[in-house]
């Protein structure tokens, strides 16, 4: 390890400390009260996100002010955290993986929370939401994407929000003319859909399954199943790797009714790159989680918002 690598890694050892720290506080701020009004909020978590998990569900119905909760349990839940979520969250109803049949999808890999929200959309609208987000700020497109009942993602980046919604044929001529641009499952199942049956008339978008919603729609998992089956011919056994479940939630997001991609400079992804001045949604992808305390400072500052909310 280099030296900048070095004082790198230490430097993330120090943020994830400091973040240890202050999500605690989570813990004091008042529970959510849920409304049983058409729309669900879902999760997939474990013992070991339970606190980070709590900063954004809280943050997020905050803001919203719609919805009730339930959750994915990754197989780690305690009794203890069991019993932490019902107090928080009003006790939501918690899925295992023996509760969803996954064929002709994978299993493993996140398909499963995707098959689940899936099998819900026939009556509710579903966001999927990932504990490591934070929401700062009014949500007044995903409130609107609600009631329109148009499903919506997360962008992945700044280069794939400029790209949008394409159809398969002009993603493919965009991005992938010689084929992946690199040897992540993602990247060889998008090239990969130049090869699905009807690929001139189906649509995609390099979006983030750390956030996005489902419009209500008696399809449920027929898209996704569709996916799976058409690209997981052409991919081969590499289909069921970690990222293929996020492929496919793009595909039936791009692929249901008048999508829409959340605005960037509002709803973004901590990468590298600085982030927008006003973020009101940020999602802390894991490589970068730590990276210059804004993780930190994201959780504090919702978590204080709550708090002063609770003080009104």
């Amino acid at each position: 390890m280099s030296v900048p690598e070095y004082w790198s890694a230490l430097g993330r050892r120090f943020g994830a400390w400091q973040h240890g720290r202050a999500v605690r506080s989570i813990l004091d701020t008042p529970p959510i009260t849920p409304l049983d009004d058409g729309v669900i909020l879902f999760s997939m978590i474990g013992t070991a996100v339970l606190l980070p998990y709590l900063v954004a569900v809280k943050s997020l119905h905050a803001q919203l002010r719609r919805g009730r909760i339930m959750l994915l349990d990754d197989g780690t839940l305690t009794a203890a955290d069991k019993a932490l979520i019902d107090a928080h969250c009003g006790k939501p109803k918690i899925l295992t993986f023996a509760d969803i049949q996954t064929a002709p999808c994978p299993q493993g890999n996140c398909w499963e929370r995707l098959l689940a929200i899936l099998d819900l959309r026939r009556d509710h609208y579903v966001i999927q939401l990932d504990s490591d987000t934070v929401t700062l700020g009014p949500v007044s497109e995903i409130a609107a994407a609600i009631e329109a009942n148009r499903s919506f993602t997360l962008g992945g980046g700044v280069e794939d929000v400029q790209h949008g919604f394409m159809t398969v044929p002009h993603m493919i001529r965009t991005i992938y003319p010689d084929g992946p641009i690199y040897p992540h499952i993602q990247s060889v199942i998008e090239a990969s859909l130049r090869d699905v049956p009807g690929a001139a008339d189906l649509k995609y978008i390099r979006g983030c399954a750390g956030f996005a919603g489902f419009a209500k729609s008696a399809d449920g998992r027929a898209m996704a199943e569709r996916f799976a089956v058409d690209a997981g011919r052409v991919v081969g056994s590499r289909f069921c790797e970690w990222g293929s479940e996020q492929a496919a939630s793009n595909f039936v997001v791009a692929n249901d009714p008048d999508p829409i991609q959340l605005p960037y400079e509002r709803y973004t992804n901590h990468w590298e790159e600085a982030l927008p001045p006003d973020p009101a949604f940020i999602h802390y992808i894991g490589t970068y989680r730590y990276d210059r305390g804004s993780y930190v400072a994201s959780t504090r500052r919702a978590i204080a918002m709550l708090q002063a909310a609770r003080a009104e």
